[in-house]
């Protein structure tokens, strides 16, 4: 067995424990291996240990793995970072879905590119209201999700946050991610969601037991990247 492979089957066996923990079904829970910047030789490995759904964070590169694997039956790919408005063909067209939606008129910008069957779409919340993260505020999120459900060719099926990451001069830890998973797990079930894209390398086990459904998790299966 590969490293890589080596790493996923770890990634993934600890998903499993993190669902056990809470009572849910491994299945619950989508693992996205966030392969920005990795060749794409990796990504083909990790496909042929059993990972189908990968995560960019630049629209061409996902453009340009999404051609490059074509031949690959199964594979999903995830549009992960933000998005520049002139870059938004490339997420209708090879993307099956969009975690960083922040404004009204990106997700117009996606819907009229988007042909065949409708883009997934989450809104990126900022919880922990961080002046460095994009993400849109709590009280902001009821009237995007109204907007963008009213557009063909999207479907809204969750919320997406990026939590603070601890820092090393405070005695911040991870663990503190918890409050700012379930303030987001609330506000999808009052909007009557039911997908949360959230939890990364550092906090995923967290984030399951929270209720993610879908965690991003790119370092721990892939190692540093060579490249920021």
């Amino acid at each position: 067995m590969s490293v890589l492979a080596d790493n996923l089957q770890t990634v993934n066996r600890n998903i499993e424990a993190a669902c056990r923990r809470t009572g849910r079904l491994p299945g619950d829970v989508t693992l996205i291996a966030v392969s920005k910047l990795q060749p794409v030789s990796l990504l083909r490995e990790a496909f042929e240990a059993g990972q189908r759904d990968f995560g960019e964070n630049y629209a061409q590169e996902l453009r340009d793995k999404a051609i490059s694997l074509s031949n690959l039956e199964g594979l999903r790919w995830h549009a992960i970072g933000s998005l520049q408005r002139n870059k938004a063909k490339y997420v209708a067209r090879y993307a099956d879905s969009f975690h960083a939606l922040c404004e009204l008129e990106t997700a117009q910008m996606l819907a009229n590119k988007r042909e065949g069957k409708p883009l997934r779409v989450f809104i990126e919340v900022n919880v922990a209201e961080e002046t460095s993260k994009s993400g849109i505020s709590v009280e902001h999120v009821p009237a995007l999700a109204e907007g963008v459900r009213r557009l063909p060719g999207l479907e809204l099926v969750g919320l997406m946050t990026m939590p603070p990451q601890p820092d090393l001069h405070t005695s911040r830890s991870l663990e503190q991610n918890r409050g700012h998973f379930a303030r987001l797990r609330e506000l999808a079930r009052s909007l009557g969601l039911s997908e949360l894209s959230m939890g990364t390398t550092g906090d995923y086990e967290i984030a399951i037991e929270e209720g993610a459904t879908i965690v991003r998790v790119g370092r721990s299966i892939f190692g540093n990247r060579l490249h920021a």
